[in-house]
């Protein structure tokens, strides 16, 4: 009996172990399908390489565009360059232009100057003079007048109208007339003289006029004036000046002796309280040649006097 039982329960136990051998082979087996259907897809499912490809390919796009960009920038630059020397070669054209054109412009200068001067034999002259001209810097106008009253005579006028024109640099020629008064003459008190000369900046910055009158009676003289400015300080200033006249024909019936005439050397210095008032004080040596002998005036002969006195000066 009791090996009928064991051989009963080891029949079941083996029936037993086969059953379970089975499940377990099934399981197995399932897990392994299971394992098998999800890589399975992943090696079956064909993949979509667009997005690969995409993929792949944005950056060579970004480093095309990249590359685009400089030469675009560079392309602007160009542009950029073009239009700075096209600014450029209209702003230099305009300058050009405006060069060309400075000295269109029309300005004017008023000079008005008195001064009394007092000789060595205690005889006093009122000098007065007028200088004025308006124009561009090419082509001007100049209005000069002068008036001079000695003690016990009347006074004396000349007045000049001229026309300036530029022709190189610091040099204007002029041309033009001058009126002359002396009411002292008994006749010939009013004359017209033609007058041909310059005016500019000699070496050294002295300020020359130089003129030849031609008038009636074969009257032909020359006249030079020039003068220089000694800054000593920013307003206190010396202005030594040199005033010639030469005649070189004169047949008139106040004739004057031919050579050199008359020569007046000074030196003036002046208080610059603005540049539009100036008073001053002047020290000057003069030379007189004298008149020739005429039916209306007697001969005169040659003089040398020192001439001291003060003024002020206008500028506007």
């Amino acid at each position: 009996m009791r090996s009928i039982n064991l051989f009963a329960m080891s029949t079941l136990s083996a029936s037993l172990l086969v059953l379970s051998g089975q499940s377990f082979a099934h399981e197995d087996h399932h897990a392994m399908s299971m394992s098998e259907q999800q890589t399975q897809p992943a090696e079956d499912i064909p993949m979509d390489h667009s997005q690969h490809q995409k993929m792949s390919t944005a950056p060579h796009v970004v480093v095309d565009e990249k590359q685009k960009q400089p030469v675009q920038q560079a392309h602007s630059n160009l542009d950029d360059f073009d239009q700075t020397n096209d600014h450029k070669s209209g702003h230099q054209f305009d300058h050009a232009a405006h060069l060309k054109e400075h000295g269109g412009q029309i300005y004017q200068q008023t000079t008005i100057e008195s001064k009394w001067l007092r000789n060595d034999n205690g005889q006093g002259a009122l000098k007065s003079k007028l200088e004025t001209r308006i124009g561009t810097d090419e082509n001007k106008i100049f209005i000069k007048v002068h008036a001079d009253k000695a003690e016990s005579q009347q006074t004396e006028y000349d007045a000049k109208l001229l026309y300036s024109r530029n022709v190189a640099d610091f040099w204007d020629v002029q041309a033009g007339l001058r009126y002359r008064n002396d009411p002292n003459r008994e006749i010939d008190q009013e004359q017209v003289d033609a007058v041909l000369g310059v005016h500019g900046m000699a070496p050294y910055f002295f300020e020359t006029d130089a003129y030849v009158y031609i008038g009636q009676d074969r009257q032909v003289s020359f006249n030079l004036e020039t003068e220089r400015d000694l800054l000593l300080t920013q307003k206190l200033i010396i202005q030594p000046y040199l005033d010639i006249n030469m005649v070189l024909s004169d047949d008139s019936n106040y004739a004057k002796k031919t050579g050199l005439n008359s020569v007046q050397m000074g030196l003036e210095t002046r208080y610059e309280i603005n540049k539009k008032v100036m008073p001053f004080m002047d020290v000057a040596y003069g030379y007189n040649k004298g008149v020739q002998e005429t039916v209306w005036q007697k001969s005169s002969s040659s003089e040398n006097e020192w001439s001291y006195g003060a003024g002020i000066r206008f500028k506007f």
